[in-house]
């Protein structure tokens, strides 16, 4: 049984990673081209990843799913990143990030590792200004900034609606140098189904090329996992659909633990479903909420009238709408942080005050905006007494220089004017803060093998801060484990090449070979999506934004049932030795159900109220989260034995030395 080390350096918090980077192993510059990575994943973690190891002269193959890396998912994160330069002067440091991100988090993070994530922020700011990504600027030439949900000051750095573009698009210039140079090893359209362990250390892993169906074997020193999460647990996500949990659930199964997978971050800012055949939901950035007020119908029969399409909003009087955010979190308002503003959103809707026709939606306004940036506008310009008319007009030109590629994306999907009539929005299950299990260099359980971004179960605790994705995974990449990685292959530089015709890679290669056959002849009679939508529906109804006993406990028991029901009737089309995205899809969810029984039963087990972890037993009176910190304050990795419900759990206690534990609160 492997014990679980999180090897955090000795000493002062401020002092760790500094004191750890000045005595760990080195591999020397003509060293480093005989050692081989694969970096698995091209997002902003896997892109950063792969761009700085072949930068120092690693031998580097890196694997994206899509045509090429600039299509991952973290191009979705449109509102910004968070780094602590301080650049408004409203009290910001390195120390604030750091307690910003664990009491966002509910204190169910490493503290070592947060504040090893606040140290490096800033220089993510200077190494992508450095890249040309062309962030927002004041006035006066300067990086702008703005608040996130969660958090007191300015610190969220952004690229008008398109940051996590942005962003990639300055690790793809960086990996596309190396791929010239040759350092870097491109394959696209290649999906990693397993990985190979030989003598104890991951030392490759097994490729299916999506477009021509061929297994392929691919060797290095050490195994880079840069995935992303497992969001699509749910059918109805904010997550691009090729985002999938296979590459980490199969390296849990080989020997790496997984860690709080209950731990997953619903999203306030979504336009709502408008109907079950939806796979997906869209994503609006969270930076919507520096300016929106969020509000309901403060009388039931308003919202009556609302749903059945007899009243505007806009014909509510001012008196009359509810704006619960403010009401119950005055310091804070509408920049709650994501967990407590989608509770809150939900409960409105449960008691009858959604305004949309299924009653699953809550305003979010800008006209008190448009009216304070008009005043002001009006001001600048020298117009005195402007007519109601002008200062709309003005204001309103300024919120679309801030949010207008957002607002004609609502137009175009809801069909009404945002400037005029206020948002709908509602909840969506967005990102997942549980995952691979991993130390302070970023290795998992498995030797050789690391997980970086949202991959790993991830400094941020239970609940995620916006726009602080970006910052892990831009920080892992960029920053933390080009060093870490180089201390484990100190040890490699006279290995020499690692062979792919070793019975190892042999065995795995047939059992991968053996899983896609079986799909392609098993002729069910449903197909992949059917099964991905009934898991999905469980999810969200029972593992979803609130959890009970009862409900988990059904859950484990139909997840089960359906995954019994998957492998006996599931139908996938086409052929092995094909683009065949019914192949792929299967495999991905083949791997969810057993994610899912595994996420429920972590759900279960955590008695406690935490961050994205509502469980309705744990409750303070007045409706909030409410931690067991004596209990379980600890980070639960679970090993993998052969079946979901046989997993054993290993704890990490967390220590907190330099952070108060305390309830947390935003009143």
């Amino acid at each position: 049984m492997t014990k679980l080390n999180s090897k955090v350096p000795k000493g002062p918090i401020k002092d760790k990673w500094t004191t750890y980077k000045d005595k760990i192993d080195l591999v020397n510059p003509a060293n480093k081209r005989n050692i081989d990575i694969i970096v698995v994943g091209t997002g902003l973690a896997g892109g950063s990843a792969a761009a700085t190891l072949a930068e120092l002269g690693y031998n580097v193959k890196a694997f994206a799913y899509q045509d090429s890396p600039r299509r991952a998912h973290s191009i979705a994160a449109q509102g910004g990143i968070n780094a602590a330069k301080n650049y408004m002067g409203d009290g910001d440091s390195n120390y604030r990030l750091f307690y910003d991100t664990v009491k966002g988090g509910d204190y169910r993070s490493r503290e070592a590792n947060v504040h090893r994530l606040a140290e490096v922020s800033g220089n993510i700011i200077d190494q992508c200004v450095a890249q040309g990504v062309p962030f927002a600027r004041d006035y006066g030439g300067l990086l702008d900034n703005r608040s996130f949900g969660g958090v007191l000051v300015s610190r969220t750095f952004y690229a008008k609606g398109q940051t996590g573009q942005q962003l990639l698009l300055g690790a793809y210039s960086a990996m596309n140098r190396q791929i010239a140079r040759g350092k870097i090893e491109m394959f696209n359209r290649h999906e990693m189904l397993d990985v190979v362990i030989v003598d104890g250390k991951a030392r490759g892993i097994i490729a299916r090329n999506l477009i021509t169906g061929e297994i392929e074997r691919h060797s290095a020193h050490a195994v880079v996992i840069g995935t992303g999460g497992y969001g699509n647990v749910y059918f109805l996500s904010t997550n691009a659909m090729g985002s999938n949990a296979t590459a980490a659930w199969k390296i849990h199964k080989k020997g790496a633990y997984f860690a709080n997978p209950c731990f997953t971050q619903i999203h306030p800012t979504c336009i709502p479903r408008s109907g079950d055949y939806q796979s997906k939901l869209t994503l609006m950035s969270e930076s919507l909420r520096n300016d929106g007020r969020i509000w309901v119908p403060g009388k039931l029969e308003d919202a009556k009238a609302i749903q059945q399409g007899k009243l505007k909003p806009t014909a509510i009087a001012e008196e009359d709408r509810d704006y619960f955010l403010e009401r119950r979190y005055p310091a804070f308002g509408n920049l709650v942080p994501r967990d407590v503003a989608s509770r809150a959103a939900k409960e409105r809707c449960d008691a009858g005050f959604g305004v949309n026709a299924t009653g699953e939606a809550v305003y979010l306004d800008f006209a008190a905006a448009i009216e304070r940036y008009g005043t002001e506008q009006a001001k600048l310009k020298h117009i005195t007494n402007p007519s109601k008319e002008k200062v709309t007009e003005l204001g309103a030109a300024i919120i679309e220089e801030k949010y207008g590629n957002l607002f004609q994306m609502y137009e175009k999907i809801i069909d009404e004017n945002p400037y005029v009539t206020p948002m709908m929005i509602y909840p969506a299950t967005h990102y997942t803060m549980g995952g691979v299990w991993v130390d302070y260099n970023l290795m998992t359980t498995v030797p050789g093998l690391y997980c970086i971004g949202e991959a790993n179960f991830s400094d941020h605790g239970a609940n995620r801060l916006g726009a602080s994705a970006l910052m892990q995974g831009l920080a892992d990449g960029y920053f933390v484990l080009p060093y870490t990685i180089g201390d484990y292959l100190s040890d490699d530089i006279q290995t020499g090449k690692i062979p792919t015709d070793s019975p190892e890679f042999d065995e795995v290669e047939k059992e991968v070979k053996e899983r896609l056959e079986f799909f392609v002849n098993n002729k069910g009679t449903h197909t992949v999506d059917y099964y991905h939508k009934k898991l999905g529906k469980i999810m969200w109804d029972k593992v979803g934004m609130a959890r009970n006993a009862k409900g988990l406990n059904e859950a484990i028991q139909e997840i089960h049932d359906l995954r019994e029901d998957f492998w006996k009737n599931v139908k996938v089309t086409g052929e092995l030795n094909e683009l065949n995205p019914e192949l792929e899809k299967a495999g991905r969810v083949a791997d969810f159900l057993e994610l899912g029984e595994l996420f429920a039963k972590d759900a279960l087990e955590r008695e406690e109220s935490c961050g994205g972890h509502f469980r309705e037993e744990h409750v303070t009176e007045d409706g909030e989260a409410k931690r067991d910190d004596k209990n379980y304050a600890y980070v639960a990795a679970w090993e993998y034995t052969g079946k979901p419900s046989e997993a054993i759990l290993h704890k990490e206690e967390l220590e907190f030395n330099d952070i108060e534990l305390k309830t947390r609160s935003y009143k």
